[in-house]
């Protein structure tokens, strides 16, 4: 059996082996030097690794994913919850909190997450084109088109964005209102 060499910045070891598995450690601001990693500020957040606390495995995201392609968007929220609680820093946990929020009908609390998201990562395409989901099953067509759009604009061959902006165009086809508001019918408004 082989023992540890005492001296070793194990600790740092582990967060460079973390970092470099989930982007590489250029990413992670971790200089390699010999045998030790030695932390350095990230360019991006001004943070060392060494200040950021170290939990053993991303379950909690993991299980948010699963939750949420399972439907099951409240224990979805509760693990994404957790997941930004852990590690606030985590723009995919923000963004499958505002996706839960948007499924559970809290518009509200969506709208915190996705600025968490934004505020970290910027206005992505992805980001957009949730935000446009969002506002789709809001029953905001404007305001989706918009997003979607700019989600489009920016990642023009994006299925996924595709898709939501068929999914717009055939909504916004079949919904029709009368000026109070009220459903039309089967005869089209602009005939009444």
């Amino acid at each position: 059996m082989r023992t540890r060499i005492a001296g070793r910045s194990d600790v740092s070891r582990a967060v460079c082996l973390i970092l470099a598995t989930l982007g590489g450690c250029a990413l992670a601001g971790c200089q390699e030097t010999g045998l030790t990693a030695t932390p350095t500020p990230n360019a991006l957040t001004g943070q060392n690794p060494s200040d950021v606390k170290y939990y053993r495995s991303d379950e909690p995201v993991r299980l948010g994913i699963q939750r949420f392609n399972e439907g099951n968007f409240g224990l979805s929220q509760q693990y994404f919850q957790d997941a930004v609680e852990k590690a606030p820093r985590d723009v995919t946990a923000w963004i499958g909190l505002a996706a839960s929020y948007d499924r559970l009908g809290r518009f509200d609390l969506a709208d915190h997450a996705y600025a968490a998201a934004i505020k970290l990562d910027g206005r992505t395409a992805s980001i957009l084109n949730n935000e446009g989901y969002s506002y789709m099953l809001r029953g905001d067509l404007p305001k989706a088109s918009a997003l979607l759009d700019a989600a489009l604009k920016l990642d023009p061959s994006n299925p996924t964005t595709i898709n939501n902006r068929k999914l717009l165009n055939s909504s916004s086809k079949f919904v029709e209102r009368a000026a109070d508001g009220e459903p039309c019918g089967s005869v089209p408004c602009s005939h009444q």
